[in-house]
């Protein structure tokens, strides 16, 4: 697994949530369109479920601060 795949290993220890400071941030990753390309580090969530900050990547903008919902794109 190289680092651009396995986010532990450029993150040994996960960044501190920046609000909560409670929670660790978690890195995600996705794919491109129709299957594309590897997006690496799409958004990053809390882990704290009573925080719920989160930072991502959509059409090259960066928005933050909003609540993630399950299945939302």
């Amino acid at each position: 697994m190289s680092a651009l795949t396995d986010p532990l290993a450029l993150f040994p220890k996960l960044p501190p949530c920046p609000t909560c400071g409670v929670g660790v941030f978690l890195p995600f990753s996705d794919y491109g369109p129709e299957g594309g390309a590897a997006i690496v580090f799409k958004a990053w969530a809390c882990s704290n479920p009573a925080c719920g900050f989160c930072l991502r990547i959509d059409k090259g903008g960066v928005t933050y601060g909003r609540r993630l919902r399950q299945g939302e794109r």
